[in-house]
């Protein structure tokens, strides 16, 4: 590769930054990091009437806390900046104008009222949405149908205006993706985008050609769903006399719903009850979060590695990647064409995994304040050490810690009386207070001492171990649920095991 690889994420800041967001920038960040490149993070607010105050940092954050860290940026900055698009305005005026004067792009001074009359007058059973384009645009107001001497009045007049790419006529407009191979596009199926808006700022399209080139971009990664306005770009490329420099193009497949019909969306996530978005998302306007990866209990590390593996395969069996491993086995030879079914499930199961592979002392700085919210008292530092040890292969979302080690730190409140009671009995109950008095003369509180004692009472009882430490385990927890019993009673102490055993029985009379 001659060039210095250079990437870019270019998000607009307009609310919660989708799976899908987060997956182009992961992407742009593996394959810039893989070729020793740099990672621009490029803000694009060009459309202010869609700005949220807040989206802007909101997804600094987001990326973040996923540990992909851009080279440059608005918070960084770097020597190609302003990174934010609004504070570039005055450079994309001069590159439309450039367009004007070459042919390739005009004025059009068409009022809303007039775009909607050609919409409704145009429309035909064949074409029932007609588009500013090389069919309609000589029935416009612009400066391709008016006199020199008109347009430059309405110019004078300060008249409101766009400039529009003006599409050539039965042109196949061609370039190369990097996933999908060469790509042809019949120029008269392309409507006449507007490039500069009346407001003065740029279009998408022409900011992000523009922004391309200034910043020496030589990759660029974005959603399938701008496949249809490649050709503009691929032309704006070229009638600004940049063709040698347009970056290499991947349009990446789509995240789809996990039936795999369609895009997956914020109200999908909402209906089957799942986030999309990386982290939780306050939107100003309406007063109301959405719920993200990170709050609902999801590593940074496990959300990167299903993330990665949504539309790439490394070719091995290996589904565990760590950022590093991931860096050095990316490859867009490898990225699908098709879309991939997003299946919460399986992103559950990332993050269980990446729980159980965390160190526990790693582990312990994301629990600490999990319990500490919920008003747990942690009583020492060692102490939660070993309850993350005994509990943390039992969680699947960080949150799951609060429910399999509350127990470690208090009674528990509830009780699964149904349970016992299936195999509660006159028997059971003389086995508990013998128990109980047994434990009393104990010496040795630990773990071998408590199972030994337990075991040969329930033989001298001839009661099955199984029944009545089932019933111990709801005494303790409160639940069918965590690590062995006599790990947790060799935990909480002589007297709290003891307390937790009257409690109940006092319940069951």
């Amino acid at each position: 590769m001659s060039k210095k690889v250079r990437t870019r994420f270019a998000p607009s800041p307009t609310g919660g930054l989708h799976l899908g967001g987060v997956r182009t920038a992961l992407y742009s960040y593996l394959y810039a990091k893989k070729h020793k490149g740099t990672f621009v993070l490029r803000v694009e607010d060009t459309d202010q009437t869609r700005f949220v105050d807040g989206a802007e940092q909101y997804i600094i954050d987001c990326l973040a806390w996923c540990g992909i860290s851009a080279d440059e940026g608005p918070h960084t900055q770097g020597e190609y900046a302003p990174y934010r698009q609004s504070e570039r305005k005055e450079m994309y005026k001069k590159y439309a104008l450039q367009l004007v004067e070459s042919g390739h792009a005009y004025y059009a001074f068409d009022t809303p009222e007039e775009l909607e009359k050609m919409r409704e007058q145009l429309k035909t059973p064949q074409n029932p949405s007609p588009q500013y384009d090389t069919h309609t645009r000589m029935h416009m107001k612009n400066s391709l149908t008016l006199l020199k001497e008109e347009t430059e009045k309405l110019l004078a007049d300060q008249v409101p205006y766009v400039i529009r790419i003006k599409m050539p006529k039965n042109e196949t407009v061609t370039f190369t993706d990097m996933i999908r191979g060469e790509i042809k596009n019949d120029s008269n199926l392309v409507d006449d985008k507007v490039l500069l808006k009346g407001d003065g700022m740029p279009t998408y399209h022409l900011a992000v050609v523009v922004d391309d080139y200034l910043m020496k971009i030589t990759h660029a990664f974005r959603g399938e769903e701008w496949l249809p306005s490649a050709p503009v770009h691929v032309l704006l490329w070229s009638y600004l006399g940049w063709g040698h420099a347009m970056p290499h193009w991947a349009h990446l497949p789509l995240i789809l719903k996990p039936d795999g019909h369609g895009k997956l969306s914020k109200r999908d996530g909402d209906r089957l009850g799942f986030p999309v978005f990386a982290m939780d998302w306050y939107d100003p306007k309406t007063g109301e979060t959405t719920k993200g990866f990170k709050e609902l209990g999801f590593l940074p590390e496990a959300f990167i590695n299903l993330l990665a593996l949504l539309g790439w395969s490394s070719g091995e069996e290996k589904e565990i990647f760590t950022k590093e491993e991931l860096i050095e086995a990316f490859s867009m030879e490898r990225v699908h064409k098709g879309g991939a079914k997003f299946d919460f499930e399986k992103a559950k199961w990332f993050n269980h995994e990446w729980i159980k592979k965390m160190p526990v002392a790693s582990c312990e700085l994301f629990v600490k304040p999990i319990l500490e919210s919920k008003g747990i008292d942690i009583k020492s530092d060692e102490y939660l050490l070993n309850v993350v040890s005994l509990v943390k292969d039992r969680c699947t979302l960080l949150n799951d810690f609060y429910v399999q080690s509350v127990y470690f730190f208090q009674a528990p409140q509830e009780f699964d009386l149904e349970s016992v009671k299936l195999k509660w009995s006159a028997d059971k109950a003389d086995f508990f207070t013998e128990l109980i008095s047994r434990y009393g003369q104990l010496t040795e509180w630990n773990l071998e001492a408590l199972e030994t004692c337990f075991k040969a009472l329930a033989t001298e009882k001839n009661i099955k171990v199984g029944d009545v430490q089932f019933i111990y385990r709801i005494m303790l927890v409160g639940g069918k649920y965590g690590p062995g019993v006599f790990h947790i009673s060799e935990m909480i102490g002589k007297q709290d095991s003891m307390e937790r055993i009257q409690r109940l029985m006092g319940l069951l009379g």
